[in-house]
């Protein structure tokens, strides 16, 4: 491994303020999105995810001006998802201070979108959100869903990571929504599956709950690492992630 393994805290968003709940359920009130950006850029974060988590659902567009003032405050990549459907979103939350998009509902509605994104922006622009359940409908046993997690889909969740990336997506960000909240580590299993089959990095996402749970993400094929309640609630910093991973021979930036 000679990259270094990203830290990502993560701002899941909801009328302007940062949410977090438990396997996508029950959000509650977890802080200012701007003044959590300062604090995580001045902790040492590799970059900063921002998911409008009600964006889809409320059929509107990501709140801009909050982007706007939280991309103020961090000089780092900054990732913004939710809402996204056209190039006209992406050229709109570039010009309010987003690096990259995330798309997921309305990519897997109109996969055509990917290929559009990535063919105006670069793959490097653009990542893929997956939330995925285990499900015994699908081949793999993993499947999709949209809409904040709401939402179950058909589709299998490793064959819709392969057909995306073959659309352009450059990063996929594999959230387990089974192991979203619970504090009991990442879903290593389902790490290992994507890793398999992508050739683009993948960000390891939910169920994070010690400094301990993140280096076998790593190990497991993740790239980077995403979390946000331990984070919000300040039961570890940045740095904390990153000497667990250090500790573990894994190279990180300091």
């Amino acid at each position: 491994m000679s990259l270094s393994v990203r830290v990502i805290p993560c701002l899941d968003v909801a009328e302007g303020r940062v949410v977090k709940g438990v396997n996508f359920q029950n959000l509650r009130d977890a802080g200012d999105p701007v003044e959590l950006a300062k604090r995580y850029f001045e902790q040492g974060a590799d970059e900063l995810t921002f998911l409008d988590v009600t964006a889809t659902v409320d059929n509107r567009s990501t709140t801009y001006d909050v982007v706007r003032a939280t991309a103020e405050q961090v000089f780092i990549p900054l990732t913004v998802g939710g809402g996204i459907r056209s190039v006209e979103d992406v050229s709109k939350l570039q010009a309010n201070g987003a690096d990259k998009v995330g798309v997921n509902s309305a990519a897997i509605a109109r996969p055509a979108l990917i290929a559009e994104i990535a063919d105006r922006f670069g793959s490097q622009v653009l990542v893929l959100s997956l939330d995925i359940k285990r499900s015994e409908r699908t081949e793999s046993g993993f499947v999709v869903t949209t809409h904040g997690g709401r939402t179950e889909t058909d589709l299998d969740a490793l064959a819709w990571a392969r057909q995306a990336i073959e659309l352009g997506v450059g990063e996929l960000l594999v959230n387990s929504i089974d192991a979203d909240g619970t504090k009991q580590g990442f879903d290593l299993e389902l790490i290992r599956a994507i890793r398999e089959l992508s050739t683009v990095p993948v960000i390891a996402s939910g169920g994070a709950g010690a400094a301990a749970h993140f280096p076998p993400a790593i190990t497991a094929g993740a790239d980077a690492v995403l979390a946000a309640s331990v984070f919000h609630n300040g039961e570890l910093s940045i740095g904390d992630v990153k000497a667990a991973l250090a500790a573990e021979g894994m190279p990180v930036r300091a």
